[in-house]
């Protein structure tokens, strides 16, 4: 695994399939896996690299939305998972899901998914029948904080650029906000553009959040509160003068 700090591991994206980083916070008395990753295929791949780097498997996990490369991996966890109450309710959408190619063609038809999703899953399953799906076990309003012994995650569910559900996780002992894709366009509801109103709404999040690092769920996973700062004003500004 690869390390941010005595408390914060991670394991590589895989861009092939859309697979993100999935990221461990350790503390002295409990462990917090961060996202579920696409697979149980990945949760293994992350569970190997844990004892190899000596680790314990975690005591809990979190999802930082709903979307299918964050949490098909929750099947094969063997811990708790937390979810917000937004993501939970759209896991359970998920749950009734047909994973036949005529169900996920209706769903592509309809754009309740969309083409990327769909080739990336079938490069990671090869048959998309092998898919499974669950809910949370814990399920939490709009804020859940948890003190891991040392360290403390700090959650809450907030509107995003990329997703209503999503969860920012805050690590104050570590200077760290973990963001899954919270930072990226909106491929659902958006057509994979920014909508301003939820982009400024966002970044007087980020403003107003006490933080050094921003770490993402894929495409150079660590950033400055500046870098990001400023990425995010700088697709703001360009959306404003197109």
């Amino acid at each position: 695994m690869k390390k941010i700090s005595e408390r914060i591991l991670y394991t590589e994206e895989i861009a092939e399939t859309d697979q993100p980083y999935i990221y461990l916070l350790k503390g002295s008395r409990l462990s917090l896996q961060i996202d579920a990753g696409n697979s149980g295929t990945n949760v293994l791949r992350f569970n190997e690299q844990l004892t190899q780097s000596g680790l314990e498997m975690p005591d809990l996990a979190a999802v930082t939305h709903w979307h299918w490369d964050h949490t098909f991996g929750m099947p094969a966890l063997a811990c708790p998972v937390i979810a917000g109450r937004r993501t939970n309710e759209k896991l359970k959408e998920v749950q009734k899901w047909e994973w036949t190619e005529k169900a996920l063609a209706e769903r592509l038809a309809c754009g309740e998914e969309i083409p990327f999703c769909s080739e990336c899953m079938h490069r990671e399953y090869g048959d998309i029948g092998k898919i499974r799906t669950r809910t949370a076990d814990i399920v939490f309003e709009t804020d859940l904080t948890i003190d891991l012994g040392g360290v403390h995650a700090v959650m809450k569910q907030i509107d995003t650029p990329h997703t209503r559900d999503a969860v920012m996780i805050l690590v104050p002992e570590e200077g760290v906000l973990f963001g899954g894709d919270a930072d990226a366009p909106d491929y659902f509801d958006y057509d994979g553009r920014y909508d301003m109103k939820r982009l400024k709404a966002f970044i007087e999040y980020l403003e107003q959040t006490e933080f050094r690092y921003y770490l993402r769920g894929h495409a150079g996973g660590i950033l400055t509160k500046e870098m990001i700062l400023k990425e995010m004003k700088d697709i703001a500004a360009e959306n404003e003068t197109n």
